[in-house]
């Protein structure tokens, strides 16, 4: 069957594009405020101007003072810095935080951290769809604890948590609550005052703004210690000169913010529909993602007996963008922590997507998704072949008609050797190498995981290489059941391909 491939995007939890009115501004700010907000001339008081009016308007939206907004070069860096600030606060007097096991990679890889430097962490369980238990939560609270750590909204399955019931069980006693607020803003209504939080994490790039900016928001005389030193910015509180245009994209989106939040109800009903069609096409789908308390553009539906990696690279073929999971963690051979936490197997968690629809999806892009994922459900175009690491061995991975294409990054490379007279080429960069790859040979291509040779073998496809397999779980399934053959051959006869031009070919 053929398609007219179109470009449609579903992934906006990940990131969303720039909005006009953000590019402007910040296209405006570069050409003509360059000047360092810390000095005293005129062009540095003109950015030092832009700094505070951005530092306003982002205060304005989620109803704080001026003061209590600390700029950051993203909401990791904020998530980082209210954590490590708060246990260097407390400790040793107090030792304990509670927190969610479906926080965001920032979190719980910096709660692991700081359980190394004597801070016991606590999880409060969550139910089926992620929502905490307030219960338990409550019990957890002792006298050693000095914080509760919980994101307003999960990024994968779109829960939103009873913050403020969480706010007043902690602060009855005397316990300080931190949200991390980033996939909600611009989708709920945030009030910091009315939800009586005491930290918060916000980023740019979530709602239509620049990436490499965030926000902590510390309500007024609330303790926080630096993370970057050598400065005296915010307040001596981030050192580092302030990025001006970020800053004001930031500022320039959030005053985009309530459109946004008038958008909401159209784009749940969007969501609705979508779901709506595709239980008509795939009876036994499984939606993860709550029908209540959930972010209107988010849904993680798991697809039973489809495998994510396999279904991701067949939908980018077609042009649509989704995701498997937290953006953190998809370039890993590692199902979704959040997933799993709310009790679907690994396995459930390898067949699941995530949609995460913008404020201008519209329907006929919706229309073409479900159309495309018809056709593979009900096998109406034929994916590329998959190879499962058992069937490698030496038989085929020394037959004179096999071409194997190992894509895998630098530092894939490091930890574990490639598959024997493969051909080393990059990921990013593999349409440069096409010209060097026979269509005359069965292509073999493989990467660490899994995950990212079924969009190069798709991509193959599309450019009339006629025998295309992949890989099934990489290099890292195949080590793992074939370790005989790992040992006796991986690394042997390796040939290096030498990339053209960067833009030579376009990676489609």
């Amino acid at each position: 069957m053929f398609r007219i491939r179109r470009q449609i995007y579903l992934d906006n939890n990940a990131t969303t594009p720039i909005s006009e009115d953000v590019r402007r501004r910040m296209n405006y700010i570069l050409n003509h405020y360059h000047g360092n907000p810390s000095s005293l001339y005129k062009p540095a008081r003109n950015s030092a101007i832009i700094l505070e009016e951005s530092r306003e308007i982002i205060a304005r939206i989620i109803n704080a003072n001026p003061a209590e907004i600390i700029f950051t070069g993203s909401a990791s860096e904020a998530n980082n810095t209210i954590l490590k600030s708060l246990s260097s606060h407390f400790f040793p007097a107090k030792n304990n935080i509670v927190s969610l096991p479906i926080e965001h990679p920032s979190v719980l890889n910096t709660l692991e951290y700081l359980q190394s430097t004597g801070i016991q962490i606590r999880m409060c369980p969550v139910d089926r769809f992620g929502f905490a238990d307030l219960e338990q939560l409550n019990k957890l609270i002792d006298s050693n604890t000095f914080l509760v750590c919980c994101m307003f909204a999960n990024n994968e399955l779109g829960t939103i948590q009873d913050i403020k019931g969480i706010a007043e069980i902690a602060h009855a006693r005397g316990i300080m609550v931190m949200s991390d607020c980033v996939q909600a803003l611009g989708k709920t209504n945030i009030d910091v005052r009315e939800l009586n939080m005491d930290y918060a994490s916000f980023s740019a790039h979530k709602i239509y703004g620049p990436k490499g900016i965030g926000v902590i928001y510390v309500k007024e005389n609330n303790p926080l210690t630096p993370l970057i030193h050598g400065g005296h910015q915010e307040k001596g509180l981030r050192a580092g000169t302030e990025s001006v245009h970020n800053i004001a994209g930031f500022a320039a989106a959030c005053l985009e913010v309530p459109a946004d939040l008038e958008n909401v109800d159209r784009i749940q009903k969007l969501k609705q529909r979508f779901i709506d069609e595709l239980k008509k096409i795939k009876a036994d789908i499984i939606i993860n993602s709550p029908d209540r308390q959930c972010l209107c553009n988010t849904l993680s539906a798991t697809f039973p007996g489809i495998n994510n990696a396999i279904f991701m690279a067949f939908l980018d073929h077609y042009g649509i963008a989704v995701s498997a999971g937290s953006a953190c963690n998809t370039q890993e051979d590692t199902p979704s922590h959040v997933l799993q936490t709310i009790g679907l197997t690994a396995e459930q968690a390898r067949q699941t997507i995530r949609f995460s629809l913008s404020k201008n999806t519209k329907w006929k892009e919706l229309k073409y998704t479900l159309d495309i994922i018809g056709d593979f459900v009900e096998n109406r175009i034929p994916p590329v072949n998959v190879i499962m690491p058992t069937q490698l061995n030496e038989d085929l991975l020394f037959s004179d008609d096999l071409y194997i294409f190992d894509i895998r990054f630098g530092y894939d490379r490091k930890m574990l050797k490639g598959l024997p007279a493969s051909h080393e080429g990059s990921f990013l960069r593999f349409p440069s190498y096409i010209s060097q790859i026979p269509k005359d040979k069965n292509i073999l291509v493989v990467c660490q995981g899994g995950y990212n040779a079924p969009v190069v073998a798709y991509s193959l496809k599309y450019k009339k290489f006629r025998k295309v397999s992949f890989l099934f779980s990489g290099l890292a399934g195949w080590k793992l059941l074939q370790p005989d053959l790992y040992h006796k051959y991986a690394g042997k006869n390796i040939t290096r391909l030498k990339a053209g031009k960067k833009d030579e070919i376009p990676f489609t």
